[in-house]
Formats: structure tokens, C-alpha cells, sequence
């Protein structure tokens, strides 16, 4: 009898273990199967994160440019300005704008710059300079104040145009005017080469101090002394000689040779 109660007592035994085996299995392939849609859903993100990365690197600046320029307040407008001076210009009318309480009026002002490949004495280097010497453009509403405020900004001559009721650009003037420098800056931030190839070669063969010969214009034949070089209107300033007194000129790259 014993015997017989022992053989019961174990397959009861095997029969209560089977169960709690089937569920530590089941349990197990739960687990796995949540792991993987842990991966799967891992996956997923990385490729949706890779995605949206993908797009944001493919917007091109120039056309967000272009579409942010529809919704900004004002006009753009060229304003005339010495030589050599943009720059001084765009800094104080800045500064006017604040001073005079005209910011609702005057927004922005902007000096179109371009990368030009300069050789001087055998040396190659990439510089930026005024795209258009002599000119910046100004972002504003156009009224009798603005425009006393700009016409009146020490360096500026006038607006391009009518002078006291000027035309504005076109999205597309000032596009292709602004664009190069979004390109540069875009491509700064992102760490990458500016897609904008230098415009021109200019080969520099004055220096400060340089004698020269006047080769055409009304000093032609004249010798002249180089105190000051513009790259940017490719005029130099100099000093000639007439009845006996130096008398300060300007000419360009072209009228003067190196003795």
C-alpha cells in the first residue's frame, strides 16, 4: 500500500509542477515578445528622428529667405552713399533709428558683401567686400519722418530713384542682392563650405606709397603718390603734382600704372 501511495503522492506532484513550468514559459515568451517591440519601437524613432534631421539639413536658405521676406514689415529702399563709407552708414543710421524714436519705421539696413579672390604681390587670398560701393539698402515704411531721418544720416547723398518719393525693390531685386550672404551664413552654422564661389580675381599691384604714372583722364602723363587704396570701387587716392603743388585726385585701377 505504501508503494501505491507513494506513486500517487509523486504524480500528483508532477501534476501540480506542470502548470507553474507552463507558466514560467509563458511568461518568458511575454517578455521576449515586449523586447522586441521595444526594439521595433526604438527603431522606429531613431528612423523618424533620422528623418526629420534629413529634412530640416534639405531646407534651402535661400527660398526660406525668400518666404520669410513676404511677412516682414516695410519696404526696401537703395540709398546712395560716399564711397568706402556703406558700412559707417548702415552703423549710424542704426543708431539714428533708436535715438530719434523711429524703430516702427526703420528696421533694417544691410551692405551687400561678396568673396572675391584678391592676388597681391604673388599672394592668393579670398576677401569679402561691398558687392555694390556706394550703396546700402534700408528696410522701412516710407514716410515724411523716415525719410528726413535717412536722407539726413551723415555719409548718405540720396535715394536711388525719385528723390522724395523713391520706388521700393522687388522680392526678386533683393533676393538676389541678400541671398549670397544667407547662403554663407547658413552654411557657417552648419559646419559646412560656403556654396558661394568667389566672384572675381582682383590682382593688386599697389601699395600705399607706390609712385605711379596717370595713363588716361585729365592728369594723364602726370606722376601721382598713392595714400589710400579702395579695393571695393578699385580706386586708389593720390597726390599729383600740378604748377608746383600736390593736389589730391582720385583714379581708378586702370588710369594709373606702377613705375
Amino acid at each position: 500500500m505504501d508503494g501505491d501511495e507513494d506513486e500517487v503522492e509523486a504524480y500528483d506532484e508532477a501534476e501540480a509542477g506542470e502548470p507553474a513550468e507552463e507558466a514560467a514559459l509563458s511568461v518568458e515568451a511575454a517578455d521576449a515578445e515586449d523586447a522586441a517591440e521595444e526594439d521595433t519601437d526604438a527603431q522606429d524613432a531613431a528612423e523618424v528622428a533620422e528623418e526629420e534631421v534629413e529634412e530640416a539639413e534639405e531646407v534651402d536658405p535661400v527660398a526660406k529667405f525668400r518666404e520669410d521676406l513676404r511677412f516682414m514689415p516695410g519696404e526696401w529702399y537703395v540709398i546712395h552713399t560716399y564711397a568706402g563709407y556703406e558700412n559707417r552708414v548702415k552703423q549710424n543710421l542704426e543708431q539714428r533709428a533708436v535715438s530719434l524714436n523711429v524703430e516702427e519705421y526703420i528696421f533694417q539696413a544691410e551692405v551687400p558683401q561678396e568673396e572675391v579672390v584678391q592676388i597681391k604681390n604673388g599672394d592668393r587670398k579670398t576677401i569679402r567686400q561691398n558687392k555694390l560701393p556706394g550703396y546700402v539698402l534700408v528696410r522701412m515704411d516710407l514716410t515724411p519722418e523716415s525719410w528726413g531721418v535717412v536722407r539726413n544720416t551723415p555719409g548718405v547723398t540720396g535715394f536711388v530713384g525719385n528723390a522724395y518719393d523713391p520706388y521700393p525693390l522687388t522680392l526678386d531685386e533683393v533676393v538676389k542682392m541678400l541671398a549670397p550672404d544667407v547662403e554663407r551664413q547658413a552654411a557657417k552654422e552648419a559646419g559646412k563650405p560656403s556654396p558661394v564661389k568667389p566672384s572675381e580675381i582682383q590682382v593688386l599691384d599697389f601699395e600705399v606709397g607706390d609712385s605711379v604714372t596717370v595713363t588716361d583722364g585729365p592728369f594723364a602723363t602726370l606722376q601721382a603718390t598713392i595714400n589710400e587704396i579702395n579695393p571695393d570701387s578699385k580706386k586708389v587716392k593720390g597726390l599729383v603734382e600740378i604748377f608746383g603743388r600736390e593736389t589730391p585726385v582720385e583714379l581708378s585701377f586702370d588710369q594709373i600704372q606702377k613705375n
